[in-house]
């Protein structure tokens, strides 16, 4: 704040001189002059203030509402049984799904949560995961990493597995890149919660509650 009021002031500390009044003469209005000098300022001021304005953007992400459309197939990605996948499935299952959106290298971070689900037993007719895999974030080799998640969705048939490329769930929902992030839809499809980044031991009991909730 301190910088931008100090850009303000030197703005105004230069229009001024540039709009000085001059040595008035009989004929010349001083309201005249006071009126440029004072339109003259407020340009500069809103040419200095919209390019902090322009850089405020809204996360693509909103609790309560339906996300936007992602479709992975191809070279942008797929189900691990090479069928594309796209987020629309996910309200069309009719139960709450948790989708987690992780980095191979940083699976450990969600270990404590994916406990927390275990132990809450969750009937599978009504609630559901999801687990992107952002493969691009990840330094070893894709073909390792297909392994293993075959070898996954034949141990946990109730979860969807699915291979991002191209972060594209980072790009199109602005989700964290090269980490772990959480997030769960309703049975409607909806948006009811977020969270990006690790989620802390404190959330995830409220986390367990709000799907609890909404099954």
């Amino acid at each position: 704040m301190g910088s931008k009021c100090t850009f303000f002031s030197r703005c105004h500390i230069k229009i001024l001189k540039f709009v000085s009044p001059p040595n008035l003469t009989p004929g010349h209005n001083p309201i005249t002059w006071l009126s440029c000098m004072l339109a003259a300022s407020v340009m500069i001021t809103c040419a200095s203030i919209l390019p902090y304005a322009s850089t405020a953007t809204s996360s693509p992400l909103v609790v309560g509402a339906l996300p936007s459309t992602i479709v992975l197939d191809g070279p942008s990605g797929a189900n691990v049984n090479g069928t594309a996948w796209t987020s629309d499935s996910i309200a069309k299952t009719g139960k709450v799904i948790s989708l987690f959106y992780v980095d191979p290298e940083e699976r450990k971070l969600n270990e404590d949560v994916e406990l927390a689900y275990d132990n809450m037993h969750f009937s599978k007719e009504e609630h559901g995961s999801v687990a992107v895999i952002n493969m691009a974030a990840a330094w070893y080799p894709n073909n390792l990493i297909n392994r293993e998640l075959t070898v996954k969705q034949a141990k946990f048939p109730r979860t969807t597995y699915v291979k991002d490329l191209k972060k594209s769930l980072v790009k199109e929902w602005d989700l964290q890149d090269d980490s772990v992030n959480i997030v769960v839809f309703g049975k409607d499809g909806k948006i009811i919660f977020i969270k990006k980044g690790p989620i802390s031991p404190s959330e995830i009991p409220k986390l367990m509650a709000l799907i609890s909730a909404n099954l």
